[in-house]
């Protein structure tokens, strides 16, 4: 078991620790967006059609999906360090695999090893409450929650770069020598951290059906629009889900050592901190995958605007620092009013990005603008959202709980696939004897990214995040309960 370090010793660096931890969740975004550049072009790289091709991509969201919460939960268990380093070896392993592969089912193999790494983020969000001093965490939070949007967005032109200029394998080698270099200053600047001192047998059968559950979810989702919504594979995988999630649930609720605490997830403040992030994910994810889109269809159309794919990612990286600019005022925002306001405003703000769209559509200017305004919405929500569940749940659970949360924000970002996909393959043009998307079909989706991110304000607006007066700070009060002594 790992020892609880003194977060008041000088030896721990706050700042180091918050760098290190902030470039690990960097280059786990990374990896989710490395293969962008590479899409159109997977059916000829790996020899196969383009349907096996999109398992590339659908292999990393399940193994995400599945295995954020397992991390989560070993972390609590036997120490947030220990799973950090363990999260690292399958991602450069994946990178690996996938820089030496020729073919389709290597390749699908290391994106399935990269997409374990993810829980990256939620043990390093989870790791700060143990090893910073109260007055850095509020800040330190909310830009490790924007490492997502950082490295997702510098992700794009880096990988396009590379994926022009040279070989496409030199991206997967480069993200394997940036994966051992995060675990060894992981290895070497994160001290140790507490781990529970009865920590009981690791719910190996909730970990089995909690990944059946997903795995079907997300299949069903994610290949509804191309194997059709009402095919019997598709209404098979849905029913094969909500069997498995409810068998999955009600094992939770019996078992002394459960892998998800459902009896803490369902206590007001974090049920609907979880329902909010579903939301706020998906109205992150929208306007992600429509921008690029119109940046890069022909001006010929009349509303795309001709990019290249290097220019629509220098033209989309402003955004992810947008969410490093805004995170600390987020967090002087949560201090003096709490998160649950901080929320509420990134989703204001993410409804008034999309709105602000609609006369902003004809030039590429106008469209960076509508991504610096929803980013910064993103930055502020993403920041507050582990406070909210941190101040609710007991110290020992923050990783399993941070990693369970960030797995519901992936659940949006695939339902936003799912309807951002549909509605744009529904209302579509010929051009050139392609089928494009319209313009109308863009507006719609965007409308419905409004939408979307108004409901996300309504659910938070609900949060019963109680205010208090405030408090003279006792440095032997937990940070997060400061914070929310201030809401």
């Amino acid at each position: 078991m790992e020892k609880c370090v003194d977060r008041h010793s000088p030896t721990t660096r706050p700042g180091g620790i918050l760098s290190v931890l902030a470039a690990a969740g960097i280059v786990a975004a990374l990896m989710q967006t490395i293969v962008v550049p590479l899409i159109g072009d997977l059916p000829k790289l790996l020899n196969t059609s383009a349907s096996n091709a999109s398992w590339v991509i659908t292999a990393t969201l399940l193994s995400a999906a599945v295995f954020t919460p397992i991390a989560g939960r070993l972390g609590d268990m036997y120490g947030k360090r220990r799973m950090l380093l363990l999260s690292c070896v399958p991602l450069i392993a994946g990178s690996a695999v996938c820089a030496m592969a020729a073919s389709v089912a290597p390749m699908v193999i290391g994106r399935g090893l990269q997409g374990m790494g993810v829980g990256i983020v939620p043990l390093g969000i989870s790791a700060l409450r143990d090893l910073l001093p109260p007055e850095r965490l509020g800040s330190s939070i909310a830009l490790m929650s924007s490492s997502l949007g950082i490295g997702g967005a510098l992700g794009l032109p880096i990988s396009a770069a590379v994926a022009q200029n040279t070989s496409w394998h030199v991206l997967f080698w480069a993200a394997a020598v940036l994966g051992a270099m995060v675990a060894a200053l992981i290895w070497l600047f994160i001290p140790g951290t507490a781990a529970k001192e009865s920590a009981g047998r690791f719910d190996f059968l909730g970990a089995l059906g909690l990944g059946i559950g997903l795995v079907c979810l997300l299949i069903a989702i994610s290949k509804g629009a191309t194997w059709g919504w009402a095919s019997g594979t598709i209404l098979g995988l849905f029913a094969a889900a909500i069997v498995a999630l409810a068998a999955w649930g009600w094992w939770e609720l019996h078992t002394p050592d459960p892998l998800v605490d459902l009896r803490v997830t369902v206590r007001p403040q974090v049920l609907l901190t979880n329902a909010a992030s579903v939301v706020v994910g998906f109205a992150m994810y929208a306007q992600a995958l429509i921008l690029p889109q119109l940046l890069q269809l022909p001006e010929a159309t009349g509303y795309g605007l001709g990019q290249s794919m290097l220019a629509m990612g220098l033209w989309m990286a402003p955004a992810g620092l947008m969410m490093m600019l805004v995170s600390p005022l987020g967090a002087r925002l949560s201090a003096a009013r709490g998160p649950k306001v901080t929320l509420l405003t990134g989703c204001l703000v993410i409804a008034l990005g999309y709105a602000s769209s609609i006369p902003l559509l004809g030039s590429t200017w106008g469209l960076l603008v509508v991504t610096l305004i929803c980013n910064a919405g993103v930055g502020l929500g993403y920041g507050a959202i582990p406070a909210l569940i941190m101040s609710a749940v007991p110290q020992s659970e923050t990783a399993a709980a941070n990693s369970f949360n960030t797995l519901m924000r992936s659940i949006g970002t695939s339902f936003a696939a799912a309807v951002v996909g549909m509605v744009l393959s529904q209302m579509s043009i010929q051009f050139g004897g392609h089928t494009l998307p319209s313009e109308n079909g863009f507006r719609t989706g965007l409308l419905i990214g409004c939408g979307v991110a108004l409901v996300a304000a309504a659910i938070t607006a609900a949060i019963p995040y109680r205010r208090t007066s405030p408090t003279p700070i006792d440095s032997s009060t937990d940070p997060i309960e400061k914070v929310a002594s201030r809401a």
